[in-house]
């Protein structure tokens, strides 16, 4: 077909389109995908053999029962005679008639070709992996519980019927799109669909009701009767519990979550206590408070910190033990540890580790008990006894071995030597050790043999369940959880190396050296203490507190270890995968010629020359193939010249990648000509390889040439030692043969004189003679003279005269100068070199004839030529994009690595991505773009500023494109230019942009997979005819602007779109569906909110975007019903049209909001895999073109499962917005490139962190979804899902061959809000049933990867700053009491001071948890770029930022587990271009950062001023550098990363503002950021809702603000050095007179100082007289000095704010104690 045939067709392609998109034909039903109703319509999938063999197979009703009452209708199907039988909704039916429909016509597609099949038939084994794999999780449930499965599918025959298969297949499917919130209750899904289909096997059998004498009709029968009997009873169920959370302030403990409802499935009783039809009076629906009513089911979530103990007690053992024996060990004083190892003593005190062991053991139990004994029942009783036995045999074994190991020491000093009868009990002890460790021996014995372990807990056998009874809690998840062979060696393996560095460490640098000072301290017979000492010989506390900070740091520590053994592993990984290889644009370069074989053979779709899954055979051909591309080996993938149909193919897709730049105005126009693959056009013989590759080679060509005189053949060995010199060579000398008879008019004596000119170069050429006939060294000037044609040829204002001039110079040149043997002009006539008569006129005078200015493609040449002839460099700015180039380098860099192969469109699987939509920005609106800040800096500025080279693309497109003058930029190119802001920021409008990539780059594979060499030659053909119509020409002036609006950029009918021949447009829509749940769009819409609008605007542009949202009905008084609602854009009808609306049992939100969105819209998904994507992401055009490879991983084995969550890699785009961007930039990119390549291999324990992994739809469907919603607990929704995925047997990967786009917070305050609210959610996470099975059910080395990569990374944190404040807690206690100087002078050698500093070394030793970072930019991008990289960082003072990060996770992760108050915290995801008030800092800051920055400050001033080592400056600050950094940093980042946050004025504002914000007074309706007192309870909610525990333990933290005053008392100058109890109970009397004149000053103003103001003065004067006379009295008759009241400042405003601490909490404490009573 010719492009003027393609043309005629457009109208026909066009309504193909439209259908495709799944508009109403006809007036006909509104439908999604596809028409099923109406199979005779003319539409694109219809045509598809698959789907009408999926859509027949769905209405063979047959002789099917007939529903009661109703007509049944020949086009009626199955599931519309299950919704007549069940009572489903009729749009319920419709939405997932289509699902099924696309589910077994895709499957279908991927059949392989059986000639014996019906073409139009469905497979039965197409359904029965649907089936199979939907009702899997059934499966599992009914074997749990011991019940048979009701699904009979038994036919005829014994085989399996396809169509009962079918049936029961549609019944699940109809189930879970109407559960509502049931979706979230996996279990409770199988209970109903147990039930279900044992009524739908009745209903088939013809069984007769016995109570009605007629067939049998299910109870659940009628309109909406499974909503209204089924799943609205479950939801108010769960609606009343999450009531009784208080929103969600009550403890985890009074109410029900989700989880807790579901597990209520996975006992045996529950099918005989529900019933069915479900009885209501059970007591699993009760609520009120007065009956008795289902608790907690299976765990209870108890807020403590002993929850990390509980959830990982295995590594909290293995540390403990060792500590202990590692110290008994190094307490023996010898050079080694083998050498005290030798000796029986240490032998024997090592046994204690085993009564350390029971004691943990212990108060495991105890905990187990404490918190989990509501569980226990009548029902549960075993689960009591459970908990009894374990502690009474708990204590028992620490009874057991005390005893024995007294016995062993009893006798030994009895018989003062190691006598028979002592080792007689030495081995009793170790008898009984060993029945001890018998359940671990057992645990290591079935960890080397994880195929046993899996089998025992996998299978539903009562004799397994009684082995295990002792051992574990019987759960429906966390079973069989174990790896392969090989996998356990590789993460163990690590895991080795990693303790065996952690432990040697520990030993020697850690353990070890404090040994020598803790001797001497106890061997001090004497201390001079400072103050009075209530307890004698406290020297063993001061040890303690020494020995405080040495304990925290190793139990840390082993975060240090694994950072540093994660970054190597992860470096190793990366480099197999290929990571890295081509880092920037140059080594492109040297890689773009094998490029075309990359793309062919990883993109393009080649089904029998690479099979998916293959023999050993076909696998090893492939690996070798994959060798020679990678390295250039072989013929096939050396060249590929432009006569080849593969190398077509390349330019189509380079060229529409190219394109995807420019449109998105990251590359101007003129590199897009530098940067494309020009079509085939002027007779060039070999591939027109990107100007950006061929640049200064042919200058470099000519320098071989003018070399010297060598033969043809060596000349052109030289050349063609480089393939894009070679190139350049051919193509310049094509270019300007067939450029000079383009411009010589035909049949002209000039024109015949060229041809016989190139046809005796061409002989030479041919006959290696070129160096004989031609003088080499005229080339030179034949190269300047064709510079000055082309030149003079590419003006717009054309000098013909100077043209001919130029074509006069070559012409000498050619026939005088250039050959060697000088010819006459006879000569030359003879030869066909000269005019045959006497030419008056110059030769070229009348023969030149130029094409006009419309000829784009001519010009377009002529320019390419210039470029190849003039370029000089090698062009390494090329394009300036930073960005750019980074996706061209890992695009091109990708296709080198270990992808699968592509299947054709037709058979990929097919996927959807599902995007949650609240409130955020769509568009940027004309004012937010032109409102300015104080500095006025608006957002449109600041974006052209931080994006200037894309600021002129865009202008400049914009003049392209018909603008005539830049004013219309805020007229009629307003929509383009809110378009282009959008695009860079975090907008729903990017979002969609990048998703929609997907759909664009399906129809050009379906078109490149369909299309025939024919097609592929005539349209690169057709293209080059065309030429740049798409672009203009005029690349550098803005007279571009009147060319017409088909010379425009266009998204939909640009480059390969405009070959398409229709089919492409439903291939695509069958395999990918977008859906955006926009969970307020209808309250939006009736609001009239500009959102909406823009909303409509994206659904309008995009034909593949469906928009879902909750819709609320009014019905009356108080009256509501809610729906979802899928809608889309009608093209045809030009208005947005409704697809479907499902009723809803009640409110959408019950739960956390987002995974309740992505609930409710999931049901309008399509395909087997869902990608999930945030709506801070992006995706770019050639990453989707890799998609269908992606999906192929889900075919793959990874270790001993297929994956069912395909990890994918992130590029975070916000690096380049500010400083704090770039460093929270560079912390993620670790994470979610290096971080989750270690998790994913070898250490096993990927989770799901977020966006934007891809999962197995369909395994997730019927395993409660892609994410958990309960109310506070699964504040951090998205890992959950990866949690669930585990403990169900899941397999999570991670592929790094392709990318996603996402946007990070770029403002501290963003910043800030968003590491809270993921430390609240962690912290939250400790407390949840997920974590705590993970921790036992998983092998005790992945226990430890999991661990140490989720709740552990918070925790240790945490545990770094309780390091600090123990050090200087404990420094400031051996200053002040006097222990200190009393080391000192004991200890000559200065060994304890020694330790000490070493400990603060090894805290500095946490800048090796910034090593992933720095490894990964090092592989990447480069050693020396990333050394520079981290050293800018630096300079922008990186390090404060993360230690400021550091403050925010362990203070909201501490108080999340202390006390609650996790919250879903907007950031606002925008630009920060305005000054932040200190107020709000302030209110951000205070208790997070400020006070705890203040309060370690005051530490170190008052340590400075009484320690004797401070006198050594020196010393202070090797001891204290740490911990005043920081200070400094808690303190001052809100102020360095503050925009103008150091100007004076703002800061005179900023103190104005904040002392209004203090004392204003405030009322009932009064903000946080109006009053500091509203703030101030506020930030006391936390206590409010926390327990007893919680209060207390709060309590007890604050009275360390006490020992400020006690300490430092004794130490003013008016104690006099005393140390008695006096001193400390008379400095109280400063508290109370400094309260007392405070009382006083505050009545006297309240009496007098509105209208007896004197009054008010005179008693002010009275107070300071009174004062000053004090103090004077003072001076004179003790020894009190003046410094005295700064130093009693330090004691006493901490005590006063440790006073006002313990008030808040016993306030809130006793309040909440009479709400109780009430």
């Amino acid at each position: 077909m010719n492009l003027r045939q393609r043309q005629a067709a457009a109208q026909s392609r066009a309504s193909n389109r439209r259908t495709a998109a799944g508009e109403p034909l006809d007036g006909g039903e509104v439908y999604n995908i596809i028409p099923i109703h109406d199979r005779l319509t003319d539409h694109p999938s219809l045509l598809k053999v698959q789907v009408r063999a999926a859509i027949s197979a769905l209405r063979a009703v047959g002789d099917l029962r007939r529903p009661p009452y109703i007509p049944l209708d020949a086009d009626y199907d199955i599931l519309d005679w299950l919704g007549f039988f069940f009572g489903f909704q009729k749009d319920n039916v419709r939405n997932q008639r289509e699902h099924l429909v696309l589910l077994l016509s895709n499957d279908q597609m991927r059949q392989p070709d059986n000639p014996n099949a019906a073409v139009d038939t469905l497979s039965p084994s197409v359904v029965r992996r649907l089936r199979l794999k939907l009702l899997s999780n059934y499966k599992s449930w009914c074997s749990y519980l011991g019940r048979k499965s009701n699904v009979l599918v038994t036919g005829t025959g014994g085989r399996p019927d396809p169509r009962l298969e079918l049936i029961y297949t549609s019944l699940f499917l109809l189930i879970w799109g109407e559960a509502a919130n049931l979706r979230f209750l996996p279990e409770c899904l199988c209970y109903i669909f147990h039930h279900m289909a044992r009524d739908l096997n009745r209903i088939l059998q013809d069984e007769i009701d016995d109570n009605t004498g007629r067939p049998f009709i299910p109870r659940l029968s009628g309109e909406n009767a499974f909503l209204f009997s089924v799943v609205t009873p479950i939801y108010d169920t769960i609606k009343a519990e999450v009531g009784r959370s208080r929103d969600g302030t009550a403890p985890h403990s009074a109410w029900r979550n989700y989880d807790d409802i579901n597990e209520y499935f996975w006992r045996r009783r529950c099918v005989g206590r529900l019933q069915w039809p479900m009885e209501l009076s059970s007591n699993f629906f009760v609520f009120d408070k007065g009956k008795r009513r289902i608790g907690k089911t299976g765990f209870v979530e108890q807020r403590s910190f002993w929850n990390v103990f509980r959830s990982f007690d295995r590594l909290w053992v293995m540390l403990i033990l060792y500590f202990q024996a590692a110290l008994i060990t190094a307490w023996d004083g010898t050079n080694y540890p083998w050498e005290a190892l030798a000796r029986r003593d240490v032998q024997v005190r090592l046994l204690t580790i085993f009564i350390t062991w029971a004691v943990l053991r212990l108060l495991q139990s105890v905990l187990d008990a404490g918190t989990q004994y509501s569980l226990v029942s009548r029902e549960t009783a075993l689960l009591g006894v459970r908990m009894l036995l374990k502690t009474i045999t708990a204590m028992g074994w620490t009874v057991v071995f005390s005893v024995l190991y007294s016995r062993i020491w009893s006798k030994r000093y009895a018989d003062r030597r190691w006598s028979a009868e002592a080792n007689r009990r030495l081995i009793t002890f170790l008898e009984a050790a060993l029945v001890f460790v018998v359940p671990e021996l057992l645990a290591v014995a079935l960890f080397i043999l994880p195929w046993l372990r899996n089998f025992l807990e996998t299978t539903n056998w009562r004799i397994f369940y009684a082995l295990t009874w002792w051992f574990q809690t019987r759960t429906f998840v966390g079973r069989g959880l174990r790896e392969g062979l090989l996998d356990n060696l590789k993460y163990s393996l690590f895991w080795v190396l990693v303790l065996a560095s952690k432990f040697s460490f520990s030993y020697v640098l850690q353990i070890k050296p404090m040994v020598a000072p803790t001797k001497i301290i106890l061997n001090i017979k004497t201390i001079n203490y400072r103050w009075h000492e209530f307890f004698n010989n406290t020297k063993r506390f001061a040890l303690g507190l020494i020995w405080l900070p040495v304990i925290l740091i190793y139990l840390m520590d082993l975060q240090i270890w694994y950072s540093i053994y994660s970054s190597a592993t992860g470096v190793f990984v990366g480099l197999f995968s290929h990571l890295g290889d081509i880092r920037n644009m140059n080594q492109l370069r040297l890689r773009f010629q094998f490029f075309a074989g990359a793309m062919q053979f990883n993109l393009m779709s080649d089904e029998q020359m690479f099979p998916v899954e293959g023999t050993l055979k076909k696998k090893f051909f492939d690996a070798i193939l994959r060798l020679k591309l990678r390295y250039g080996l072989g013929q096939p993938y050396k060249k590929i010249e432009s006569n080849q149909v593969e190398a077509r193919k390349f330019a189509l897709i380079w060229n529409e990648i190219i394109m995807s730049f420019r449109e998105e105005d990251i590359i101007s126009d003129h590199e897009v000509e530098l940067l494309e693959l020009p079509p085939n056009s002027w007779d060039i013989r070999v591939i027109r390889w990107p100007c950006l590759l061929i640049c200064n080679e042919l200058l470099l060509a000519l320098g071989h040439a003018e070399g010297g005189s060598t033969s043809d053949r060596t000349l052109w060995r030289k050349i063609c030692k480089n393939e894009y010199r070679r190139c350049a060579v051919i193509e310049a000398y094509d270019s300007v043969k067939y450029l000079l008879l383009h411009i010589v008019r035909p049949r002209t004596e000039e024109y015949s004189i060229i041809c016989n000119l190139y046809a005796e170069i061409d002989e030479a050429i041919q006959n290696e003679k070129v160096t004989q006939k031609y003088k080499m060294d005229v080339l030179p000037r034949v190269h300047l003279k064709l510079t000055s044609l082309l030149e003079l040829i590419k003006t717009q204002k054309k000098d013909t005269n100077k043209i001919v001039n130029a074509l006069q110079t070559l012409y000498d040149y050619a026939t005088r100068d250039l050959p060697k043997e000088k010819r006459n002009k006879e000569q030359l006539r003879q030869a066909g070199l000269a005019p045959r008569g006497e030419c008056v006129d110059l030769l070229f005078e009348n023969a030149i004839v130029l094409p006009n200015d419309e000829n784009m493609i001519f010009y377009r040449q002529v320019r390419r030529l210039h470029t190849i002839l003039t370029s000089k460099d090698s062009m390494h700015n090329v394009p300036v994009n930073l960005e750019a180039r980074r996706r061209i380098a890992f695009f091109s860099n990708s296709l080198f690595m270990n992808i699968p192969h592509a299947p054709q469109v037709d058979k990929m699987m097919a996927f959807s991505v599902l995007t949650p939509y609240y409130n955020e920005d769509v568009l940027y609106s004309k004012e937010q773009l032109n409102r300015r800040n104080d500095d006025g800096i608006s957002i449109l500025f600041y974006l052209q500023k931080i994006y200037e080279d894309e600021w002129k693309n865009f202008i400049e497109r914009m003049w392209r494109n018909g603008m005539g003058s830049e004013d219309e930029i805020w007229s009629e190119r307003l929509r383009d230019l809110r378009l282009w802001a959008s695009n860079r920021g975090q907008t729903l409008s990017r979002t969609v942009r990048g998703m929609m990539y997907y759909y664009r780059a399906l129809k050009m594979l379906a078109y490149l997979d369909t299309a025939s060499e024919i097609d592929i030659c005539e349209g690169s053909r057709e293209l080059a005819a065309m030429g740049s119509t798409r672009r203009g020409s005029g690349f550098n002036s803005k007279n571009s602007a009147g060319f017409p609006p088909s010379q425009s950029l266009s998204r939909g009918d640009s480059g390969v779109s405009m070959l398409f021949k229709g089919h492409e447009y439903g291939a695509a829509l069958m395999k990918f569906t977008y859906v955006v749940a926009c969970q307020i769009y209808g309250t939006q819409k009736a609001n009239k909110n500009p959102l909406a609008e823009d909303i409509l605007y994206l659904m309008k542009n995009n034909e593949a975007l469906r928009v879902a949202y909750v819709d609320e009905v009014s019905t009356g008084r108080d009256g509501m019903e809610y729906y979802s609602v899928l809608v889309k854009y009608d093209q045809k009808l030009q208005k947005e049209v409704e697809i479907y609306r499902i009723r809803l049992p009640g409110p959408l939100k019950l739960g956390e909001g987002k995974p309740e969105n992505q609930n409710h819209a999931i049901i309008f998904t399509r395909g087997e895999a869902v990608q999930t994507i945030d709506m801070n992401q992006d995706n770019y055009f050639e990453e989707a073109l890799k998609m269908r490879n992606l999906l192929e991983e889900f075919r793959r084995n990874y270790g001993i499962r297929k994956p069912t969550i395909l990890g994918v890699r992130e590029n975070i785009f916000t690096g380049s917005v500010s400083s704090l961007a770039w460093f929270m930039s560079a912390q993620e990119t670790s994470f979610v490139t290096l971080g989750q390549r270690v998790l994913a291999n070898p250490l096993k324990v990927r989770m799901h962190y977020g966006h934007p992994d891809v999962f197995d739809r369909l395994w997730f469907l019927s395993r409660g979804g892609i994410s958990k919603a309960s109310r506070v607990i699964n504040i951090s929704e998205d890992i959950f899902a990866g949690f669930n995925c585990t403990l169900r047997g899941g397999n999570v990967t991670h592929h790094e061959y392709i990318q996603v786009g996402k946007g990070r917070d770029v403002g501290l305050n963003q910043i800030s809000m968003f590491e809270a609210k993921v430390a609240s959610g962690n912290g939250e996470q400790v407390l949840s049933r997920d974590v705590y099975r993970l921790g036992h059910r998983l092998d005790f080395f992945r226990m430890l990867s999991f661990f140490y990569t989720t709740v552990g990374f918070f925790f240790n944190n945490m545990v770094v700053v309780l390091t600090v404040y123990a050090f200087v807690w404990g420094r400031l206690y051996l200053a002040l009491s006097g222990v200190e100087e009393s080391l000192v002078n004991a200890a000559s050698n200065n060994a304890a001071l020694g330790t000490i500093l070493n400990q603060q070394f090894i805290i500095q030793v946490g800048f090796f948890t910034a090593l992933p970072m720095i490894v990964e930019n090092t592989l990447e991008h480069g050693f020396l770029r990333a050394v520079w990289d981290f050293l800018t960082m630096q300079f922008q003072l990186a390090s404060v930022f993360y230690t400021f990060s550091m403050g925010t996770r362990s203070h909201y992760f501490g108080r999340t587990i202390l006390h609650g108050g996790a919250k879903y915290r907007a950031t606002g995801r925008g630009f920060v271009v305005e000054h932040k008030r200190f107020t709000e800092n302030y209110r951000l800051y205070a208790r997070s950062h400020f006070v705890k920055g203040i309060e370690l400050g005051v530490i170190l001033t008052v340590y400075a001023s009484h320690s004797p080592l401070s006198k050594s400056t020196f010393v202070y600050i090797a001891m204290t550098i740490s911990s005043w950094v920081l200070v400094v940093s808690w303190i001052m980042a809100p102020f360095i990363f503050n925009p103008s946050g150091f100007d004076w004025l703002k800061t005179v504002y900023d103190f104005d503002d904040f002392m209004n914000w203090i004392w204003y007074q405030g009322g009932v309706s009064t903000k946080a950021d109006q009053s500091w007192e509203t703030w101030w309870y506020e930030e006391q909610d936390h206590l409010s809702t926390t327990g007893l525990w919680g209060k207390l333990l709060e309590i007890i933290l604050d009275l360390r603000f006490f020992f400020f005053q006690y300490g430092v008392v004794y130490q003013l100058g008016i104690a006099n050095k005393s140390t008695s109890i006096a001193v400390y109970l008379l400095s109280w009397i400063y508290l109370v007179v400094a309260l007392a004149i405070y009382i006083v000053l505050i009545h006297a103003r309240d009496k007098y100082a509105a209208k007896e103001h004197i009054y008010y003065r005179a008693v002010q004067f009275f107070v300071i007289c009174l004062t000053t006379l004090v103090i004077i009295i003072l001076l004179r008759f003790t020894p009190f000095k003046l410094t005295d009241l700064l130093t009693s400042m330090m004691a006493f405003i901490p005590t006063g704010w440790g006073i006002i601490s313990i008030a808040q909490a016993k306030t809130l404490m006793t309040c909440n104690q009479g709400l109780e009573m009430v």
